[in-house]
């Protein structure tokens, strides 16, 4: 019986630290892989700091969107809608569900790939499946329950398959030190920049509000302890990079896609290490399959007055939609159209520093968060966190319409 108490103990612990782990899982998907293992080949292990940089301010983002779920029973869009219109709502509702929908397909893709390079099967046979058993997940009595289950799973998924890759690969332990003291080598600035955009999500962050008011049972005060999925973010991050930086950068291959460090692992460890990367590779991918169509699908929902709950058979259906549209572009394209990437980085640039600014004056707001409210601390590092919103905003527009 002792045993039993305890077990169900640590299911309840888990739980609790639900909203921060979904996040960490919708964040960490295969295009983040791409980037964070083109930092290892490339570089080596000398941007393992940007990883402590960016999950410094994705903390500060990811709290302070969870005191905001902890301080009111009103959704975030809905304060937001209060305080600016109608507008503002709907704009930020409608920029997420197009941005989500846009990379949706590259989440697809991912999880094909990953499946269909351990199998030697199709790609597009494993989009078909594991889209349609995303949207049969919608239709569980608890969905947000069963999403809290299914992240903790494919997170787990991806700690262990990482981890004991990098431990097959015996990389430098000095490496991982000096890793972690700043440095910007020649021309690694577009991937410095492009991994902290990634990274620090501010979208992510925005929708822990929404996570941890699901997570709250009726006539409970919540509870903040994203602070654990985003260091298992960082984890993970670091992970990867390390693994790069271990099997990839000594044989000079340069990363196109996440599913590459597999084929790289084969020669030096046999096929099982291959499938073990691969297993994390589908993790990152349905994770954020699942998790990137919930924020899109909801959001939506949310700003054209459907309600919030993940469900409401309305903010099911948004969510599904998601799912089809994405599935839809990557069967009928095969890959992500870069005019989609264009679209989606031209979208985000101007919706990115905009959410972010509404969202910290929000947490700044005595009236809605009363003990809750930003500190002098999370005051002046969010404002370095939005000043460094509007930098990366300025330099995606520099790549896209002037360079």
């Amino acid at each position: 019986m002792s045993n039993q108490n305890n077990s169900n103990k640590i299911i309840l612990k888990l739980m609790a630290l639900g909203p921060g782990i979904i996040t960490a899982a919708l964040v960490f998907g295969p295009s983040k892989m791409t980037i964070t293992s083109r930092l290892g080949a490339e570089y080596a292990y000398d941007m393992l700091w940007i990883v402590v940089v960016a999950i410094f301010f994705m903390l500060i983002f990811t709290g302070m969107g969870a005191r905001i779920g902890i301080s009111s029973t009103e959704s975030l869009l809905t304060l937001i809608r209060t305080k600016w219109g109608k507008f503002a709502g709907i704009t930020i509702g409608l920029g997420v569900f197009l941005v989500s929908t846009s990379f949706q397909a590259g989440n697809s893709i991912g999880v094909g790939i990953a499946v269909a390079e351990a199998s030697g099967t199709k790609p597009w046979i494993w989009v078909l499946v594991f889209n349609a058993l995303g949207i049969a997940l919608l239709f569980f009595r608890s969905f947000y329950k069963t999403l809290e289950r299914l992240m903790i799973t494919l997170v787990g998924i991806m700690l262990f398959s990482f981890l004991t890759t990098v431990f097959l690969a015996k990389p430098s332990f000095s490496g991982i030190v000096n890793g972690f003291i700043p440095s910007v080598p020649s021309g690694s600035e577009g991937l410095l920049i492009a991994f902290m955009a990634s990274c620090f999500s501010i979208v992510g962050a925005f929708y822990q509000s929404y996570l941890v008011q699901e997570n709250r049972k009726p006539g409970q005060v919540g509870e903040n302890k994203s602070a654990t999925g985003i260091l298992i973010l960082g984890v993970m991050s670091a992970v990867v990079i390390i693994c790069g930086a271990a099997v990839l950068h000594p044989q000079g291959i340069q990363v196109n896609s996440a599913s590459e460090m597999s084929i790289a692992l084969q020669p030096l460890f046999g096929s099982y290490a291959s499938h073990l990367f691969l297993a994390g590779l589908f993790g990152a991918s349905f994770s954020s399959l699942v998790g990137n169509a919930t924020v899109g699908g909801s959001l939506l929902a949310d700003s054209l007055g459907f309600g919030k709950s993940l469900n409401d058979k309305i903010v099911k259906s948004f969510i599904a939609l998601v799912m089809v549209c994405g599935a839809s572009i990557s069967l009928i394209f095969g890959k992500l159209p870069l005019e989609l990437i264009i679209f989606a980085q031209s979208v985000t640039i101007f919706l990115v520093p905009f959410i972010g600014m509404a969202m910290f004056a929000i947490a700044n707001d005595g009236s809605i968060m009363k003990k809750n409210i930003n500190n002098g601390f999370t005051k002046s590092i969010g404002t370095l966190g939005l000043l460094l919103l509007l930098g990366l905003a300025g330099w995606n527009f520099y790549q896209l319409f002037i360079k």
